[in-house]
């Protein structure tokens, strides 16, 4: 039995299936309580906060970008607006289970009906529910092995932070999901762990517990009950292929010597040491997410001004990419009021556009960036769609004495006007995983979508070339900070369009290194001007890959 889904994280993994399915029962319908009106909302509430601490505490020991993830999911279990639609249902007789069980499927089915950000988050609120109704029936969340005898294929509809969070490469071999995209949480959590994983697989959940399942999460492919020889070669395939990763050292160049710095993706002070020992030659995107949610008040500049020293200490020769605050739809801050009813909040307000409204907010978290003092500190703002917002933030900036300003492209607009953008700032970063969202309309998270989100796409290359070209004419740097840049035959492509910097997870480092350091700056750029005359992503790869062909002798 073979299946077929989108690969998003590489490598090869093998083990015995572990299906995890939901089995929290449904409140019944209309289901009433006997007694007061009063003890049952307690009761509602204590079990809401409940799961919230346990998530948020899930998220401390965890660190890193899955901290942040399951401290936006315990402020949703704190949601004022669901707390008052529970204790309304309970005062119209419902019981606590019920209430709950309601009320966040209404919920649910809001975010599911945006799409977006917040269409992402739909399955948080399901798994949120679940916990909440098991916490009041006091059953038991579906668990996953404490202590496996041997690495296992966690196989589910789609997973849960809560469920992904603490889980490490000794116990999990591969992850395999019926449901999400490339940037799907299942997607980022596996990329940081270094996880081979396969998303958006039909047909998953139909594997047998227990039966032996390989996951190749370059290809997509998944064998349930493959020969031992097929798991013999792929495992040998696998070692030859750290073996041969581990000899290319050093900086980030092409084969012709072009420099080409290879920098890492980080969520939080966690992942510092593991992307300093992948070799990250700096950070392209810090995200600052980590200082602000899941408190009620915001963070103080010394606070702040610590944790970007603790970056820059982390990198002594290398530059730290620091994101300003990115709230708004899938990341709500208790201290930061929502904004009027949106009905698509993906395309509302949110990044730059939020953090410009609370000046309080902004003014200490940029105070703590000047702060630093430090030369090899850059800022940019997410979510900038005109010259006229990219002016507005580094006026902001400056004034604040901070002198290397930039600002994230993943709105199309403003890679299409790029070069007016560019007039205003100091460099520009690609976020290919927004940009690609937002360009194609398609919501990252759903499975259905995953074809328009494959990175390959040339009216998304388009877009990037756009936006390096102008940088380009403009003598200033441009990077790459979208997952994209974690494939070794793209990130050549993306070298040739023009990209200066490539930002990924740091489990991805190596096989880039070793893509760049095969092929010549000039292999680079033709593989990308046949990738950009393709009509499809799977012709703009194949096309891409015939120009790069150490790739293949390299195994990547």
């Amino acid at each position: 039995m073979n299946l077929r889904g989108v690969g998003v994280s590489p490598g090869v993994g093998h083990g015995p299936s572990y299906v995890l399915s939901a089995s929290v029962p449904e409140p019944p319908e209309g289901a009433t309580y006997t007694g007061e009106a009063e003890p049952e909302k307690e009761r509602a509430i204590a079990a809401l906060t409940q799961v919230a601490g346990e998530l948020e505490a899930r998220g401390n020991q965890a660190g890193g970008e899955a901290a942040e993830i399951l401290k936006a999911q315990a402020l949703m279990a704190d949601d004022p607006g669901l707390v008052v639609r529970v204790r309304t249902l309970i005062d119209r007789g419902l019981a606590a289970p019920r209430a709950v069980f309601d009320a966040f499927t209404r919920y649910q089915d809001m975010l599911a009906a945006s799409g977006g950000y917040l269409g992402e988050r739909a399955a948080d609120v399901a798994d949120i529910r679940d916990r909440v109704v098991a916490q009041l029936y006091g059953h038991a969340m579906p668990g996953l092995p404490a202590a496996p005898a041997e690495p296992y294929v966690l196989v589910a509809r789609d997973l849960a932070p809560a469920d992904t969070a603490l889980l490490s490469r000794e116990h999990v071999a591969a992850f395999v999901t019926e449901e999400g995209g490339p940037t799907s949480h299942t997607a980022i959590i596996a990329r940081a762990m270094g996880v081979p994983a396969v998303v958006a697989c039909a047909g998953a959940t139909g594997i047998p517990a227990g039966v032996r399942v390989m996951v190749d999460g370059t290809t997509g492919d998944v064998r349930v009950e493959p020969a031992e020889s097929d798991v013999a070669d792929a495992t040998a395939a696998a070692t030859a292929l750290r073996a041969a990763l581990s000899s290319w050292q050093g900086p980030g160049r092409t084969a012709d010597g072009h420099q080409v710095p290879l920098l890492a993706n980080v969520g939080g002070p966690g992942e510092l040491r593991d992307a300093a020992g992948a070799g990250a030659e700096g950070i392209g995107l810090y995200r600052t997410e980590f200082l602000f949610l899941g408190r009620s008040e915001p963070p103080s500049e010394e606070e702040q001004r610590q944790a970007y020293e603790e970056a820059l200490a982390a990198f002594p020769d290398g530059k730290v990419v620091v994101r300003t605050l990115d709230v708004g739809a899938d990341k709500p801050l208790a201290f930061v009021p929502a904004p009027a009813a949106e009905p698509n909040p993906a395309l509302g307000e949110r990044g730059l556009r939020r953090f410009r409204r609370f000046p309080g907010v902004m003014e200490t978290q940029l105070g703590a960036l000047a702060a630093v003092g430090s030369e090899r500190l850059r800022v940019m703002a997410p979510m900038v769609a005109t010259a006229a917002e990219a002016a507005w933030f580094a006026q902001m900036c400056r004034a604040k004495g901070l002198t290397d300003v930039g600002v994230m492209i993943e709105i199309p607009a403003a890679a299409l006007r790029a070069g007016d953008v560019l007039a205003a700032v100091d460099f520009v970063s690609i976020g290919t995983n927004d940009l690609s969202q937002y360009a194609f309309a398609a919501d990252r998270r759903l499975g259905a979508m995953s074809a328009l989100h494959d990175p390959w796409q040339p009216a998304l290359l388009d877009l990037v070339a756009l936006a390096a070209g102008a940088a380009g004419e403009a003598g200033k740097p441009c990077g790459i900070c979208g997952e994209a840049a974690a494939d070794p035959a793209l990130a050549c492509v993306l070298v040739g369009l023009g990209a200066g910097t490539l930002s990924m997870a740091p489990s991805a480092l190596a096989a880039v290194r070793a893509g760049l350091g095969a092929h010549t700056l000039e292999q680079c750029r033709r593989a990308a001007g046949v990738a950009r005359e393709q009509e499809t992503a799977a012709d703009a790869r194949a096309a891409a890959r015939v120009h790069l062909p150490e790739l293949g002798r390299l195994g990547l």
